[in-house]
């Protein structure tokens, strides 16, 4: 009987882990959560803009607890992220590993946390810095939900790189909803 009941909890929190019990978002919850949190969601690309280095972007994704679950430097010339070793592991914001490495982004742990609270005010997760800014709205499993924001309306060229079904939908020429599936599981927009 316990031996049961600890296979069925295994699977449970196996199934839990890659995400099967996540909530799934569609268009319309993207584009509500847009236009509530539309101030907060710029406020969230200005200070990105404002805070990255002047020859690179960043990639940094915080984890409900406010921990770090991802941190990229992004070379502008090459558009390719690196990540930065091990900084996806430092629980602690004042990790003496995770301070060097903001050190080489110019970012100190003031403006990250800043950049935290911004975040959580706009009821997202991410950010990767540039033009167009992509801000991580929420995860299901492993996928994530985000709002590309542009500048300036967006050219014809654009439009079309961003007419892709699966993982695009156009909204206006400032705004494109994606859907970033992850290892497992849906690789495109549920279709719900």
């Amino acid at each position: 009987m316990l031996l049961g009941i600890g296979f069925v909890t295994y699977w449970v929190m196996l199934l839990s882990a890659f995400g099967l019990f996540d909530k799934t978002y569609n268009i319309k919850d993207l584009i509500e959560t847009f236009n509530d949190k539309k101030v907060e969601i710029y406020e969230v690309k200005s200070y990105a803009k404002q805070i990255a280095p002047k020859f690179e972007n960043f990639d940094v994704e915080f984890d409900d607890d406010g921990t770090i679950n991802r941190l990229q430097i992004i070379p502008v010339d090459t558009g390719k992220g690196s990540d930065l070793t091990g900084a996806s592991w430092y629980k602690d914001m004042g990790s003496k590993k995770l301070d060097s490495l903001l050190v080489g982004l110019g970012i100190t742990e003031n403006k990250l946390n800043v950049l935290k609270e911004k975040l959580k005010a706009a009821h997202c997760i991410s950010v990767k810095s540039g033009e167009p800014t992509e801000i991580g709205f929420q995860r299901s499993g492993l996928g994530e939900y985000s709002f590309v924001v542009f500048d300036k309306p967006m050219s014809d060229s654009l439009k079309k790189q961003y007419s892709d079904s699966c993982l695009y939908r156009y909204v206006n020429s400032k705004l494109i909803l994606e859907y970033g599936g992850g290892a497992v599981g849906p690789q495109c927009f549920p279709k719900r």
